[in-house]
């Protein structure tokens, strides 16, 4: 066996690929626009097209670049003299209401190919993670990380989505291993390339500036590791000042490519334009001194065509930070609030990632605190425990590293306050994959023929239920949620938002209807026991949708806006997102007469997909609820 695995691993990778690419592709085609594609698409098409950055600011340009430059040869319909381009401050979403919905574009082709640029990088990823574990931990290590990273259905619900999330992990890990690269080989040519993928990171997403305090304190720890003395010698302070210099330097290389991307993306923006941008979220005179520095700043990097992308740059990190601290109002397990819940994420956590994955984290957490415990305690026997650490911190610098990022990350997501999604957790999940199959597997080889084969065994258990579980959760990814909270069509009872209900069954429900109507006269098709002659087919129906599409490109004139508080409640067919119905029926200042409390005492004809619930409702019912 091991023989075959080592000569055909090769087959292996391929076949785990293209699971990856079948079922994100087939999602990618399926799933309806979600609500931040609504932004981001007409941004990224903005930027390639007028090469100017008034939409979407909050995020980086990278990712929206690759699906503005997939969709370029289609050449749909962006017509810049409306006033979501000409007057509008950052008015993104009218751009992708008129990009996507107005124009007479074929949606649904634009948002299949601005998606597959995220599918091929999520394939990249994988076995970006399999490289490096393979380097570090051998082949069935590496192997294992890929399995752990392409069955977890989170990644797979998420790799085909036009948004930040896939993209911040992948860059993330590449500058990771670029920046260990030049940890442990410190040469000017890992100095440029890691620069260069800090650069990229920080176009990702803003949440790169996470890495810094990680990135600094391995550069300072670091150097001062590198010989068994037990004090700091001339050697060490001549290290740490490379390191730190050579740090420095790759630091302003990221910058750099920082600049270089902006440019080519702003460089016909009018300079009024971002001042403007500039005032409307930070303005002047605003009675917060952070709000006038970031003017101050912004304004003063505006004023020059060499400066200009770094004002750009650094208004999106302002305004990150700004929304942070604002929070985003959400649901979670009964509440709804726009501060943060303290243990919103380790909740999603646990209720999110399939328990064979959890199961196998406890296990390397295990392996890994009792062998920490024992080199401690052979340390402080041996009293050698500064230079025995300096020897721990040099052969474990992966994993210190890695360990401390996630640690990091996880406190500032906890403390934070935006809860509106498991996927702000991304950048920290490559690294659990890393860190689990090289504790894992290096434990193992240094077991006993007979203990490594029970090792091999449980662990071969436990990926297969891990791959079993997520085929059988297709295709519902992006909603998964494991046993412990009844499985994806039970989850919204504890998270919406994107864990549950990001705008993906939209089309499900299209179908689904055109599905009902069929069975009037064709009730022999099991599917068709749910179809009632006296209600009759669906001719109108009221939609209360949260996502990116538009209910009426799908539904014409069938279509009916609802909303919560919207009075008299008519009698007849609903469609209500779990996202708004989660909101509604838990605010607590909602009164009954604005809320959808009523409909808590009517059963739903259907769950549609994960997200959306399909309601009939009589004209009693309609009266009574009144």
């Amino acid at each position: 066996m091991k023989a075959f695995i080592e000569k055909h691993y090769r087959k292996f990778i391929f076949l785990i690929l293209l699971f990856i690419f079948s079922v994100s592709i087939l999602n990618a085609n399926n799933d309806s626009a979600i609500f931040d594609e609504t932004a981001h698409i007409p941004a990224g098409y903005s930027y390639v097209t007028q090469h100017d950055m008034r939409l979407n600011p909050e995020h980086p340009p990278l990712l929206k670049d690759m699906a503005g430059l997939m969709i370029l040869p289609l050449h749909p319909k962006f017509d810049i003299t409306k006033n979501f381009w000409t007057t509008k401050i950052n008015g993104q979403w009218a751009a992708g209401h008129d990009l996507l919905w107005q124009e007479g574009n074929n949606a649904d082709q634009i948002i299949f190919w601005a998606r597959v640029p995220f599918v091929l990088l999520s394939l990249i990823f994988g076995l970006f993670i399999f490289k490096w574990v393979k380097e570090t931990a051998g082949l069935y290590a590496g192997l294992f990380a890929l399995i752990l990273f392409a069955f977890d259905p989170n990644i797979l619900g998420h790799n085909h989505f036009v948004a930040t999330d896939i993209g911040i992990a992948t860059f993330m890990t590449f500058s990771f291993y670029y920046f260990l690269r030049f940890i442990k080989y410190p040469t000017w040519k890992n100095v440029l390339i890691g620069g260069f993928f800090l650069g990229l990171v920080q176009l990702a997403k803003f949440s790169a500036i996470t890495l810094f305090p990680i990135y600094g304190l391995v550069i300072l720890i670091y150097p001062l590791s590198l010989l068994n003395k037990n004090k700091v010698s001339f050697f060490k302070l001549k290290k740490l000042g490379e390191y730190f210099g050579k740090g420095v330097l790759a630091f302003v290389i990221s910058l750099i490519v920082v600049w270089g991307l902006y440019f080519a993306n702003m460089y016909k923006m009018p300079q009024e334009k971002l001042s403007q941008t500039i005032e409307t979220y930070f303005p002047h005179n605003d009675s917060s001194v952070s709000a006038r520095t970031v003017n101050k700043i912004a304004n003063d990097l505006d004023r020059t065509t060499l400066t200009r992308p770094l004002s750009e740059y650094f208004l999106g990190v302002a305004m990150v930070f700004k929304r942070v601290d604002g929070g985003n109002g959400a649901y979670f397990m009964g509440q709804v609030s726009s501060k943060a819940f303290p243990l919103y994420f380790p909740t999603v956590f646990l209720i999110k990632e399939q328990l064979s994955f959890l199961l196998l984290i406890l296990l390397a957490l295990g392996i890994s605190f009792s062998q920490n415990i024992k080199t401690a305690l052979q340390s402080v026997a041996s009293k050698k425990s500064r230079s025995n650490l300096a020897q721990f911190i040099r052969h474990n610098i992966t994993n210190l590293s890695l360990f401390s990022f996630i640690v990091l990350y996880a406190t500032i997501s906890i403390k934070g306050n935006l809860n509106i999604g498991f996927r702000h957790l991304f950048p920290i999940l490559p690294f659990t994959y890393i860190l689990v199959a090289r504790i894992l597997f290096t434990f193992i080889k240094k077991l006993s023929q007979y203990n490594r084969t029970i090792w091999y065994s449980i662990i071969a258990t436990l990926t297969f239920l891990l791959m079993a579980g997520t085929v059988s959760a297709y295709p519902y990814y992006m909603s998964y949620f494991n046993q412990l909270v009844g499985g994806s069509k039970n989850g919204y009872h504890y998270v919406t938002d994107s864990n549950a209900d990001w705008g993906q069954d939209l089309k499900r429900l299209k179908i689904w209807v055109h599905r009902y109507n069929w069975c009037e006269g064709n009730g022999l098709d099991s599917f068709c026991k749910i179809y009632n002659e006296k209600r009759g087919p669906i001719k109108k129906i009221h939609i209360d949708y949260f996502g990116g599409a538009n209910i009426h490109y799908y539904f014409k004139n069938k279509a009916i806006d609802w909303w919560d508080s919207k009075r008299p409640i008519e009698p007849g067919w609903y469609a209500i997102s779990t996202n708004f119905l989660q909101g509604s029926i838990y605010d607590k200042t909602k009164p009954d007469n604005q809320s959808y409390r009523w409909i808590e005492k009517i059963r739903p004809v259907a769950q549609v997909g994960t997200s959306i619930f399909v309601y009939y409702v009589t004209p009693a019912e309609a009266i009574k609820a009144d």
